[in-house]
């Protein structure tokens, strides 16, 4: 088994995992949010239990995504399945600003007819385990993201952040309610669900830059053509275009070489140059081209500065 192959199988084993957790996590904190609420009549607590309520279905939502994104390419689909990943934060974020709406008119009504909370004591107890649970899988998703950078995930991850310092806002104004103060809780379900529509923002605004094609970030971009210009056959690069599908980052490259370099001399100087942009850039989809080097002495000196020399015969065989 490559190396390529393992860490390939181990970061779809992450990305299930991954996914699979957040289903159960979603589920569990949606059972005893609607005990909480049930039993306290709070509106902040309600403000959590639709955001979990929303996790729910999203993490289920991301849960097929996933397993359809990490699909192999096909003849249909040449460049994988990543895509879904996009299309499942779109959805995500669309759900999560609806349910930050439906909170808001909530919170208004609650502060226009305020009401007694009951058994704050039980409450406070469900937030508080609904803070650890939530907690581990933040952090179980953020060690996820580090090894795979999914899009999908990191949405998912958005979404229990925000679910993380709601439950912490929410057993500060519970507490504070206990001492008489009874518009903290609409007032703190206001606040959330203002933060939880600028959440969705983002997420939608980070899926539609990725189902756009948006460039890789200038360091990255930056990073690869150092990488080919570290070659010391490689005279020049030019037409650089990144896009990312999923997890796969897309690179499309031309190299200018020697114009009396033998093709099969070029050909393996293109693949040492892929090797090691794969190397840096690990599940990239890497496509070069070979141009012949043409000096423009008009143009600005953007290439090396160097003769051409003929690669080492130990090297590179005369065939």
């Amino acid at each position: 088994m490559s190396s390529a192959y393992s860490s390939s199988h181990k970061e779809r084993r992450m990305l299930q995992l991954a996914a699979s957790a957040s289903v159960f996590t979603a589920i569990l904190l949606l059972v005893v949010k609607v005990y909480a609420w049930w039993v306290s009549g709070s509106v902040s607590v309600l403000a959590s239990l639709v955001d979990s309520l929303i996790d729910a279905f999203a993490s289920c939502v991301n849960f097929v995504a996933v397993r359809y994104a990490l699909q192999p390419a096909d003849e249909e689909h040449r460049f994988g399945h990543g895509k879904a990943e996009s299309l499942a934060g779109l959805g995500q974020s669309l759900l999560i600003m609806g349910s930050a709406v439906y909170l808001f008119v909530q919170a208004i009504d609650r502060m226009a007819n305020p009401q007694p909370l009951e058994q704050l004591d039980v409450a406070i107890g469900v937030m508080g385990f609904s803070i650890v649970a939530t907690f581990c899988l933040v952090i179980y998703q953020r060690w996820v993201i580090s090894k795979t950078h999914s899009v999908a995930i990191k949405a998912d991850s958005l979404h229990y952040v925000s679910d993380l310092l709601t439950n912490v806002g929410i057993v500060i104004a519970l507490l504070l309610t206990q001492f008489g103060w009874q518009q903290v809780d609409p007032l703190l379900a206001i606040a959330i669900s203002i933060y939880i529509f600028y959440t969705a923002i983002m997420i939608w605004s980070e899926s539609i830059q990725h189902l756009l094609d948006r460039e890789l970030p200038e360091e990255e971009q930056h990073r690869i053509e150092r990488i080919a210009m570290g070659h010391v056959e490689v005279l020049g690069v030019h037409e650089l275009r990144t896009r990312q599908s999923g997890r796969v980052k897309i690179i499309q490259l031309h190299l200018e070489l020697d114009g009396n370099m033998p093709l099969w001399q070029a050909h393996d100087i293109c693949e040492e140059v892929e090797r090691e942009i794969k190397e840096a850039f690990p599940s990239a989809d890497v496509l070069l081209h070979q141009d012949p080097f043409r000096p423009d002495p008009d143009a600005k000196p953007i290439r090396k500065k160097k003769p051409l020399s003929a690669l080492r015969s130990a090297k590179y065989p005369v065939r």
